[in-house]
């Protein structure tokens, strides 16, 4: 939605700095709720000065000279803002003061510091994750344009304000697409993205202060969603009869039992599966996401799947284990495979590495460092999101501990 904007330009004398009966002339430039002071360096008897009309009283050529010059100024000025809005800039009182004093107008923007982010970030930063950048930045450009107008902003008018409004935006932002609303975990992602590159730009010292300073991230706890025993095993079991069904089964079924992430499977070749000196299958791959080496043996149901897509002609013509198929598709087969199955829960691909950590390895006894080692994590902490004790789990490990309480 265009945000109506609303700009004026008067005369004002201050009187604050009054002596001798003259005080000096400023020019007050207002746009929405913002106003910016411009001296004059010209003065004015207080009794020649028309206060309603911002002008100078009187037919006296002094009077006519001041108040052609006063004109001028505003014709500068309403010139000024007029071009901003031309070029589709970002419009502030001080922006126009700026350039009304001769101030360079072509200073660091919003969407140079995105550019200069993505260059040095490009070395040091996965693909996927610069990806998720380009996200947040698309977000950011589609904000600047409903509460702006405009496709870009100085960073000098990077506010505590602009910050809260973008945090708001991305909270109300319904898509037009398929996906959902964002949650709040979803919001603070993207705020973190923006707070990184505004403290680059700080530490750049192209901006004098951090609006961050009083905004504070809040992340929510979540219970990360995973397929129980029983729900792995309708999905594990069922025959759809479609080809694409069943590819899709399949494919997840195996990161219930690998662990794999989606990006991590599409990108499997068969060069990856290796067989050791125990003739046992392993998959020795990296994890796209951080470049981590992950080693994990694979188990019987997981080679199972792996030998059924031997020679599979959309796998052979990329040169992967499986097929590519869009993480996209992939979801929407899930909703269906989850209809299907009667399984009643967000049913997303994610959910399998969810499944691997916690109903195949960890409620089994796997210890942890173990599975945080198979998971590619770089952190135990992060692993330790997946060690929740199911029901089944908790039972056996009271029955052992009674056990040994009372042998008899």
């Amino acid at each position: 939605m265009k945000t109506q904007s609303k700009f004026s330009v008067y005369f004002t004398l201050r009187m604050d700095k009054e002596k001798a009966g003259c005080a000096p002339l400023y020019v007050a430039i207002t746009l929405n709720k913002e106003k910016s002071m411009v001296a004059l360096k010209k003065q004015i008897a207080v009794g020649l000065w028309d206060t309603g009309k911002g002008l100078a009283r009187g037919h006296k050529e002094e009077a006519k000279d001041l108040n052609r010059y006063l004109n001028e100024v505003r014709t500068v000025i309403t010139n000024i803002h007029n071009d901003l809005q031309l070029k589709g800039k970002a419009i502030t009182a001080s922006t126009i003061k700026g350039l009304f004093l001769g101030e360079e107008e072509h200073g660091y923007t919003l969407t140079k510091l995105i550019a200069y982010h993505n260059e040095v970030s490009n070395k040091v930063l996965n693909p996927a994750t610069l990806k998720h950048y380009s996200v947040s930045q698309r977000y950011l450009i589609k904000f600047l344009k409903a509460k702006y107008s405009v496709d870009d902003i100085a960073l000098k008018d990077l506010d505590f304000e602009f910050i809260q409004d973008f945090d708001s935006f991305l909270r109300n932002h319904k898509p037009l697409d398929h996906h959902r609303p964002l949650s709040n975990n979803g919001v603070t992602v993207h705020m973190i993205r923006l707070k990184k590159m505004v403290h680059l730009a700080h530490n750049l010292a192209w901006i004098s202060r951090d609006p961050f300073d009083s905004y504070k991230l809040r992340m929510k706890k979540v219970s990360r969603q995973y397929l129980t025993e029983a729900e792995l095993s309708r999905i594990e079991l069922k025959s759809f009869g479609t080809e694409r069904l069943d590819m899709i089964k399949d494919i997840f079924i195996f990161c219930c039992y690998t662990g794999l992430t989606y990006v991590d499977l599409m990108n499997l070749k068969r060069t990856n599966i290796v067989i050791n000196s125990d003739d046992d299958a392993w998959i020795r791959t990296y994890r796209e996401k951080t470049s981590v080496p992950v080693n994990i043996p694979l188990l019987s149901r997981a080679l199972k799947i792996l030998k059924k897509y031997d020679g599979n002609e959309r796998a052979l013509y990329n040169g992967t284990v499986f097929p590519v198929i869009s993480n996209q598709k992939v979801n929407s087969y899930l909703k269906e495979i989850s209809e299907i199955c009667a399984v009643h829960k967000n049913l997303t691909f994610h959910m399998a590495r969810h499944t691997f950590a916690t109903t195949v390895t960890l409620s089994n006894g796997m210890p942890i460092e173990t599975v945080s080692k198979i998971l590619g994590h770089t952190k135990i902490a992060t692993t330790q999101i997946y060690a929740r004790v199911v029901e089944r789990k908790l039972k056996e490990d009271m029955q052992m501990l009674q056990k040994k309480l009372n042998p008899i």
